[in-house]
């Protein structure tokens, strides 16, 4: 399986890692530690040394209780920023974005790819993703960021999950976009409690099955918090098991902070697997 865009393409044989860059001020993970271009910049260098394949960059924070973040905001954040890493990286380039101004105008200056946790539900994305023609990754989400784990609840999780993302799919392609740039991620965290995000977790391979690459997210979440009882900086070991079981179960993008280990664990899996 394999994304392209433009002269790039991705080749999904083997699982890709998608380094985090949040340049926000208040992230849940970082603390805003790369809210200054050079330090983002110095870090993305950073993250393709250690085996990064595409950098995720996002300007609003989406954990929960995070305050919205206004479309200028957002812009002045994310599209000087796109532009840096292109003009200093041979990278993909991904955007944590919901707007469609930002899908067009980080389109402009080198993103190559759409990630959004909305699914191109928001005003005017869908067509605007259409119109960019680029590789997407349509999430699952249960309400909205500030108020998503209030209660979240489902008859069966894995299901509802797995019907919303086959629907989505079928109504972006529908609205025009290529088949071959559809990826999913079935969103852990958002809008799931503990025991859904591990059920998530056990039976990823069904997201597979629609068709599409599977992106998996479980990063220094409240997920491995949760379990291990350990806060957001004490949780690499959690995270690089959690996704590398993803990867086992068949993600193929793996999306994390912790470049260095998660390649190292990769390399570990894929030896035995060769051997």
């Amino acid at each position: 399986m394999k994304i392209s865009h433009q002269n790039r393409t991705l080749d999904l044989s083997l699982p890709k890692i998608m380094g985090i860059l949040n340049f926000t001020p208040d992230s849940f993970s970082d603390s805003g530690q790369f809210y200054q271009l050079d330090k983002a910049l110095y870090h993305v260098e950073q993250m393709l040394a250690d085996g990064a394949d595409i950098i995720d960059i996002g300007g609003e924070s989406t954990r929960p209780m995070a305050a919205e973040v206004s479309l200028e905001q957002e812009l002045q954040r994310v599209v000087p920023l796109v532009e840096a890493v292109r003009q200093r990286f041979d990278c993909w380039i991904s955007v944590d974005t919901s707007k469609a101004l930002v899908m067009r105008e980080a389109a402009k200056v080198g993103m190559n790819l759409i990630n959004d946790i909305r699914a191109l539900q928001e005003h005017n994305a869908l067509q605007t993703a259409v119109t960019l023609d680029l590789p997407v990754c349509i999430m699952h989400m249960q309400g909205q960021p500030r108020t998503m784990q209030a209660a979240p609840h489902y008859q069966n999780v894995v299901a509802e999950v797995t019907d919303f993302l086959r629907q989505r799919a079928q109504q972006c392609i529908a609205a025009g976009i290529k088949q071959t740039h559809l990826i999913v991620d079935p969103g852990f965290g958002f809008g799931k409690s503990l025991q859904h995000n591990y059920q998530l977790l056990q039976q990823l391979q069904v997201f597979s099955e629609l068709g599409y690459p599977v992106l998996a997210g479980v990063s220094r979440k409240s997920m491995i918090g949760q379990l291990l009882d350990k806060p957001v900086e004490q949780r690499m070991v959690g995270s690089v098991a959690a996704t590398l079981l993803a990867a086992i179960n068949g993600a193929s993008i793996l999306r994390v902070h912790d470049v260095a280990a998660m390649a190292d664990a990769l390399k570990v899996w894929q030896a035995m697997q060769q051997a």
